[in-house]
């Protein structure tokens, strides 16, 4: 075999694996991956303004694609500055793979310059932290990362590279190699026959889709058994696209925020919830005296220590979302089980039809519902959305509609603040050889924006468009909701002339537009305006919309606030 530069060989598996763009930083200790990088000239690289930012728009488009993104450092704290990616993508089930420069092996021990044990640091929150010793190992570790980052539960890896490791030569032939298999995990049949007998002898049963049927790709088979048998779905919030939100058996979401009023109605009601893909948070559960009931709970996951976690099932299933939904209607449709709709999908659509959440407001200041009514009806159902964590994350899993799997991305278990920004870049270029045309927008609270607010500058540097749509409220949101009880007096008041956060001129700032809005009926037009400049100009536009101060944000009862349902 030919001998080549080690790091050569890893930019050949790189690009064997599916990966078409990388994210990150360079720094001395990683340059001659970046060497090997350039001169391979085949995968697109963004330099980032913070490594977290790397990590994020690697998970953004790992969302999008299915594949694992990738996200580059150099030592230290390029490394230390990745852990709440990799905490995010861990907590999400995203699969990304962060790769770090380190210092030289033998000054590993004399605490050098930005030496630092980034594999003990980061195996609390990966799959895989492992140090490439041997340059030989490295295209095999890079093998394996994508093996485990894809396999099972996907999730994050880590590789650190020493400098001295990168600068070595091994054999390697890159037309004799291929990526490693990732299995498959395959339901035991007798437990899809255990399901389904629990399915049919059900009167109200409903089927629970998590984020698993979506990072499965199984929506298809989802809408394929619901409409079979006529049970009605439900979503969590990262499996919010699993089933189009105007089927007609879609039902909703429960839960303790992030939920519709005839979702937590209809959860009550039923006596069998067919979980897929899903983990039981604890924002999801509420109390899980209220939440188990008497209902009878079927649990399938693709990772065996998730059944049980949190509570126990009547019976759990250890499989793929996809190859078990499957499996369970070909066995139905074998016993020719196809039911046609009857009182329970009609007793779910009635409480769908009644118990609704107001959106109409026409009041100054705008509410919040307001402002997803009318992305509800200016955007297509082929946009793709990121959204992170705050009332708006509330307001959005109440809120807002979504037709596809895919199209909408929540940090839905971390929550770090900041995540939109970044996460938009790594979705819209995901899109550029797919759908480079697809629109991408960005639901952000004034207070998350500014954490991570400098990845605007990768945004415009690379041309990557996307429309920013702002709540804000000058009141930092949830924090100040939860300092009340406290007693605490500090009265949190950002006003545009404190703390810079004149968002519109922040924009300005890195050479993106933006426009505020006052009115319900200046948001339509606001918007409009931002997908023709974002178009035009390939660059973010943000609509900052003021919304009032405080809100009535769950609009009904969650899910552990009722003890009886009648």
């Amino acid at each position: 075999m030919p001998r080549v530069p080690v790091m050569q060989a890893v930019v050949d598996v790189l690009r064997s694996e599916g990966v078409d763009t990388v994210f990150g930083c360079p720094g001395a200790a990683i340059l001659p991956f970046y060497a090997a990088l350039e001169t391979d000239g085949r995968i697109e690289h963004l330099i980032v303004r913070h490594e977290e930012g790397a990590t994020h728009m690697a998970d953004g488009w790992s969302r999008v694609t299915g594949n694992v993104g990738v996200a580059v450092g150099t030592s230290g704290p390029a490394g230390t500055n990745m852990i709440t990616g990799l905490y995010t993508a861990q907590a999400d089930s995203i699969p990304i793979l962060c790769v770090t420069g380190q210092a030289v092996s033998s000054k590993l021990h004399q605490e050098a310059f930005q030496a630092v044990d980034i594999v003990a640091i980061a195996t609390p929150v990966t799959k895989w932290a492992v140090q490439v010793k041997e340059a030989a190992q490295a295209p095999w570790i890079f093998r394996e990362a994508f093996r485990v980052a894809r396999s099972g539960r996907p999730g994050p890896v880590l590789i650190d590279l020493p400098l001295d490791v990168q600068r070595q030569e091994i054999e390697w032939d890159s037309t004799v190699d291929a990526p490693l298999p990732v299995s498959t995990v395959e339901p035991h049949p007798p437990r899809v026959e255990r399901a389904l007998d629990m399915l049919l002898a059900a009167q109200r049963p409903l089927i629970l889709a998590g984020g698993g049927v979506v990072l499965a790709d199984a929506s298809a088979e989802l809408r394929a058994l619901a409409e079979y048998l006529q049970v009605p779905v439900q979503v969590t919030l990262m499996g919010k696209g699993a089933l189009d939100d105007d089927h007609p058996l879609h039902a909703g979401m429960t839960g303790i925020q992030t939920s519709q009023r005839y979702g937590n109605a209809s959860f009550l009601e039923s006596d069998l919830v067919l979980a897929v893909g899903a983990r039981f948070g604890d924002r999801h559960t509420g109390a899980l005296d209220v939440y188990r009931g008497g209902r009878t709970f079927v649990h399938v996951d693709v990772e065996p220590t998730q059944l049980g976690r949190v509570f126990e099932p009547d019976l759990g299933v250890v499989a793929d979302a996809r190859l078990f939904l499957r499996a369970l209607l070909d066995l139905a449709r074998r016993r020719a089980a196809g039911r046609t709709p009857g009182e329970w999908t009609e007793r779910v659509r009635q409480l769908r039809a009644t118990l609704t959440r107001r959106e109409d407001f026409d009041s100054v200041p705008v509410k919040a519902p307001r402002v997803y009514k009318e992305i509800n009806e200016i955007f297509g159902p082929d946009t793709y959305f990121v959204t992170a964590i705050g009332l708006y994350q509330i307001w959005g899993g109440q809120h807002q509609k979504v037709h596809r799997p895919r199209r909408y991305h929540v940090c839905g278990q971390a929550g770090p603040l900041g995540w939109e920004i970044p996460a938009a870049i790594g979705v819209k270029k995901a899109l550029k050889h797919t759908e480079p045309a697809a629109e991408v927008v960005g639901v952000v609270g004034d207070y998350s924006f500014q954490f991570l607010v400098e990845e605007l500058a990768v945004a415009a540097q690379y041309d990557v468009p996307f429309v920013l749509i702002m709540l804000n409220n000058e009141y930092l949101g949830l924090i100040r909701q939860a300092e009340l009880p406290y007693g605490i007096n500090f009265e949190v008041d950002i006003h545009y002339d404190t703390f810079g956060t004149d968002n519109v001129k922040i924009m300005e700032a890195y050479g993106c537009a933006g426009r505020r809005v006052f009115k319900p009926g200046e948001i339509r037009d606001a918007i409009e305006w931002a997908r023709k400049e974002a178009v035009a100009t390939s660059r973010p536009v943000l609509v900052e919309i003021m919304i009032e101060r405080e809100a009535n944000t769950p609009h009904g009862a969650s899910i552990d606030a009722v003890r009886e349902f009648e």
